[in-house]
């Protein structure tokens, strides 16, 4: 079983920039796919960017492609998330989680959901 803890949320003005972080404990394996997820008050969780484990390859949404950059560094069981160019619409809790499966349109079979960490970027 792995366990995911996120970290590096905070408030940041429009425009400004973040790095989220994904520690992976437990079970873990170069081979996971990590995805990040942000669940916005009242709306219901999309993908943000994802990396896969076998290969590397990344999948970001529209939404934030060419402001968001997904990494890893497996040494550190690390994966991160660096947003530039925030927005007010990118407020949201985000979250990572993990499968087997590499990064596709579909975001469906992530598990071992971390805690979230918030974003905030005021209007």
């Amino acid at each position: 079983q792995v366990q995911l803890v996120e970290s590096g949320g905070g408030l940041v003005q429009p425009g400004g920039s973040l790095r989220l972080s994904c520690a992976a404990s437990g079970s873990t394996s170069d081979y996971y796919t990590i995805g990040w997820f942000r669940q916005a008050p009242g709306k219901e969780r999309e993908g943000v960017s994802c990396i896969s484990g076998r290969d590397g390859s990344t999948y970001y949404a529209d939404s934030v492609k060419g402001r968001f950059t997904i990494s890893r560094d497996n040494a550190k069981k690390m994966v991160y998330l660096q947003m530039n160019s925030l927005k007010p619409e990118d407020t949201a809790v985000y979250y990572c989680a993990s499968r087997w499966y590499t990064c596709s349109q579909y975001w469906s079979g992530f598990g071992s959901w971390g805690q979230g960490t918030q974003v905030t970027v005021p209007s």
